[in-house]
């Protein structure tokens, strides 16, 4: 039995409206010259780069921009942003976006800190050492890259994701300013959203980390759910299931903007710790096979996911239940806990996330090679609070059907 568990984070975490106008200090603090932004065009064309880049410049830092930045980043997109980077010659690396361009940022410090390629760093705790400094500003309120140690790249030739996990991947400074995803479409805020939600509840679901089934000698920068995260993880369903569907419906509604960039940030301190589970095991299988959006993806299944998790774990089920807004005074556990299923189910449907794999283009005879694909994903499949069989992959992917 495990009796030790820890907790890891940003270096400095900043949070709050504007908080962007401090970027000039977040500099001078790492003594940084020269800072090169990694983001995309359509950032740029959205006025957000000017907005992180004025306050910059006003404190005398010189400025590159990298928009080169694209969805479930290939990579070589990484390879572009480093020889940028090298012919720059930055003190600090500054991801702006969403999960992707964070991420590209810093598979970025990675290979410009220790060289070679990023699939020479695929797995956990393969990075040998600290990275050069990060700065990472969110522009989305769901993946939790500003906090977390993992950036996740597509490898088109095989046409398959891998992660690069390390705690040295976590920033110097994480800063969330929520005035910067009130330009966030609907569709965008959905996804991201419903993604933070997924976070969320797989680390509150979490195995115990008493229970986490690491063997001998292996390192790894995920553990199995501890009273922190469990703590992390409530705080954050409850933010999700308050204000997402209004941050969706209202774009401009700066207290849902706040409160969902609250939520994602710490659903993004619980899962970085204790792990994500089932279905972004399952999720990387759909996106390999009909190429979904991630938070779509895990948005679409996570309440079939539940449903079949909630015999190992009833009473956190029964608990996201009343988060969630339900009324379960009186009921079993089990009748709570599919209460919690249902109320996922209802807000799926609200923010506009399909309801099944179907919807998405998935065929019935695919079925088979993604529950193989999700199987071969030990390193999260193993922060499930349930025993997972490829048989049982294959069952829950057909009832997603």
């Amino acid at each position: 039995m495990r009796t030790i568990w820890s907790f890891h984070g940003p270096g400095q975490l900043l949070f709050g409206r504007d908080a962007v106008h401090q970027l000039g200090d977040v500099a001078e603090q790492l003594a940084a010259g020269r800072v090169l932004i990694i983001t995309d065009q359509s950032l740029v064309n959205a006025g957000v780069v000017d907005r992180v880049r004025d306050p910059l410049t006003k404190a005398g830092v010189g400025v590159d921009v990298f928009d080169g930045g694209e969805p479930e980043p290939p990579i070589h997109v990484v390879e572009s942003a480093v020889e940028r980077a090298r012919s720059f010659g930055p003190d600090v690396l500054l991801g702006l976006g969403g999960g992707s361009n964070m991420d590209v940022a810093k598979a970025t410090a990675v290979i410009l800190t220790h060289g070679g390629s990023p699939k020479d760093y695929a797995g956990d705790q393969v990075v040998p050492g600290p990275v050069m400094p990060l700065v990472l500003v969110p522009t989305t309120s769901g993946t939790g890259s500003e906090i977390t140690a993992a950036a996740v790249l597509c490898d088109t030739e095989q046409g398959s994701k891998f992660g690069i996990l390390s705690n040295h991947l976590r920033p110097k400074v994480a800063l969330v300013d929520p005035l910067l995803t009130v330009s966030c479409p609907p569709h965008v805020t959905a996804g991201s959203g419903i993604d933070a939600l997924t976070h969320a509840v797989e680390a509150y679901t979490a195995i115990e980390n008493e229970r986490f089934p690491l063997p001998v000698g292996e390192r790894t920068v995920y553990q199995g759910s501890h009273p922190v995260a469990e703590s992390l993880g409530e705080r954050a369903i409850r933010l999700i299931g308050q204000h997402l569907k209004r941050a969706v419906d209202e774009g401009g509604d700066v207290e849902a903007r706040e409160g969902m960039a609250l939520g994602a940030t710490v659903a993004g301190m619980a899962f970085s710790n204790t792990g994500v589970a089932i279905v972004h095991a399952m999720e990387y299988a759909v996106s390999g096979t009909v190429h979904t959006p991630h938070g779509l993806g895990c948005g679409l299944l996570l309440p079939y996911a539940m449903r079949y998790n909630a015999p190992a774990c009833l009473p956190r089920m029964a608990r996201i239940a009343e988060l969630l807004g339900e009324d379960v005074a009186g009921l079993d556990e089990e009748t709570a806990a599919e209460r919690a299923v249902t109320a996922v189910e209802n807000l799926k449907a609200q923010i506009g996330i399909p309801a099944k794999l179907s919807d998405v283009g998935v065929q019935p005879d695919q079925i088979p090679g993604m529950a193989e694909t999700a199987f071969t994903l030990k390193r999260i499949l193993r922060v499930n609070p349930r025993e997972v069989t490829e048989e049982a992959l294959e069952s829950i992917f057909n009832s997603a059907l």
